[in-house]
């Protein structure tokens, strides 16, 4: 049973890749921490490289977070309140 893990970040320059219904991108925090999200599915119409994003999902044995939501933020001061104190956490 593997839990369902929600993080935010940013998404890495330059690390947005889409093929059809499936993109991948690097998320990072302010700490530097990066893992790679994939996501199948339409993004977020404000999903953009450089922005903030919360994705909501599981960890791969591979170390690739397989998102089932990706939200993205209006602009980086925007936080909805039930996620104002998250922070990206670097998996074990």
């Amino acid at each position: 049973h593997e839990r369902s893990i929600r993080a935010g970040g940013m998404v890495l320059e330059g690390s947005w890749q889409r093929d059809a219904m499936l993109s991948t991108f690097v998320l990072t925090d302010r700490q530097g921490a990066e893992f790679t999200v994939r996501y199948e599915g339409i993004l977020p119409d404000l999903f953009r490289e450089g922005q903030g994003v919360i994705v909501e999902g599981t960890l791969g044995n591979d170390g690739v977070f397989g998102a089932r939501e990706v939200l993205a933020k209006h602009d980086e001061n925007y936080m909805p309140p039930e996620l104002a104190g998250m922070h990206l956490e670097r998996p074990e």
